[in-house]
Order: structure tokens, then C-alpha cells, then sequence
């Protein structure tokens, strides 16, 4: 059985497939790995964090220290979990652009037509105001990696977001109280998790509690 397990959390209206890369990479390094699957644009942040970390948890041996590594608004769905619960031997967290502070483009665009079709409740609630999910809760008392993006592959998304940003996330709002590190790298947010050097750094992390 392994004893470090690390538990993936892809993003918004994204799949496990988009975790593969790291999956494979990350049992190389020796690390079990699950790569969790979600319904990301069927429900709530509450209830996906519930259901989708709660799963994984149960697949794990009960000695295993458990890692996690989470992409965009999975990182979301972990500080969720945790604010409700604790993870015996929770380990290192590694989360690749998240919206710790929300995302302007959510502010900009929640309210048209076909947003709430294509990215559903979830989606809706990672905006910047103070009553948004990502702002209610509170800062980490874990030991966080956080990896931004600075590059950017859609530049009428980006127009709606202070610079240096990925596209989706501010480099500024990725930030969150009580992180160990973070480390920003040119790459644009669909793509981060599949970056071979995002990849070298996450295991770092991972093994030495700061990046590279």
C-alpha cells in the first residue's frame, strides 16, 4: 500500500483527463495517486467538495499521509472541505492557479445569458465580492504551495483582469493567507497543470515544503 497518497482536483468544466499528466508524473515519483472525477458544472461548491473529496478520502489506507493537488476552483472545493472538517495526516497542498480571492471574470460575466448553462452553480459563485465562496472562507492553517500563471491565451478575458494574470485568474487573487510559497510561471491557465516545469515544481513542494 502506498503511504503518500495525492488526491488530484481538476478545475471548472474540466475532467480527470485534464489531471492525467500529473498522474502519471507523480507515480513516477513514487506518490499513489487518485485522480478525482466531479460533476463540476452540476452543482454547488458545498456540495462538490463534499462529495468529490469525501469519495477520494474513502479510497484511501487509513496511515496514508494524503497530498493533494488541485487545479483552478478545485483548490476551492479543498478550502471548502476543510473549513467544515479536518484530514487526519492531511499532508502538503499544491494548488495551480486558483481563485483564492475570486475571479473579476466572474463579475464581468455571471450574469449573461448561457453562463450559468455552460459553467452551473459553481461557477457562478467564485466572483470577487466578500460573500463569495472563495472570500467567505478563511485562509489555510496547512502547508500550501500556490502556483500562478502569468501568460494568457484568451485576451478578451484577460481585459477584465488586473495584470499579470492568466487568462482566468490574477496572478494577485491565486494568493492566500498562511501559504508557505508561491511561484508565478509564464503559462496560461488551461494548460498549467500540464507544464513539465509547473509539474517539477508541485513535486517539490510536495516532498520539500517550498518550491524549487
Amino acid at each position: 500500500m502506498q503511504q503518500e497518497i495525492v488526491i488530484l482536483l481538476h478545475g471548472l468544466a474540466r475532467s480527470a483527463r485534464s489531471m492525467r499528466v500529473m498522474k502519471l508524473t507523480l507515480e513516477r515519483a513514487g506518490f499513489g495517486v487518485i485522480n478525482c472525477d466531479y460533476p463540476s458544472t452540476q452543482h454547488s461548491i458545498e456540495f462538490l467538495a463534499n462529495e468529490a473529496i469525501g469519495s477520494a478520502l474513502s479510497d484511501c489506507p487509513d496511515t496514508a499521509k494524503i497530498h493533494f493537488v488541485t487545479h483552478s476552483m478545485g483548490g476551492i472545493l479543498l478550502r471548502q472541505y476543510l473549513s467544515e472538517r479536518r484530514i487526519e495526516n492531511l499532508g502538503r497542498v499544491v494548488m495551480l492557479a486558483p481563485p483564492n480571492k475570486g475571479s473579476e471574470v466572474v463579475d464581468r460575466l455571471s450574469g449573461l445569458p448561457g453562463y450559468v448553462w455552460f459553467n452551473g452553480p459553481a461557477g457562478k459563485e467564485l466572483g470577487t465580492g466578500k460573500n463569495s465562496v472563495p472570500n467567505s472562507l478563511k485562509g489555510c492553517d496547512f502547508e500550501l504551495g500556490v502556483i500562478a500563471g502569468s501568460r494568457s491565451i484568451n485576451i478578451f478575458l484577460s481585459m477584465m483582469l488586473p495584470k499579470p494574470d492568466d487568462g482566468k485568474v490574477s496572478v494577485e487573487n491565486t494568493k492566500l493567507d498562511g501559504m508557505a510559497d508561491h511561484r508565478v510561471m509564464p503559462v496560461a491557465h488551461p494548460f498549467i497543470m500540464k507544464n513539465k516545469g509547473v509539474i517539477h515544481q508541485t513535486i517539490h513542494f510536495l516532498k520539500q515544503g517550498m518550491f524549487d
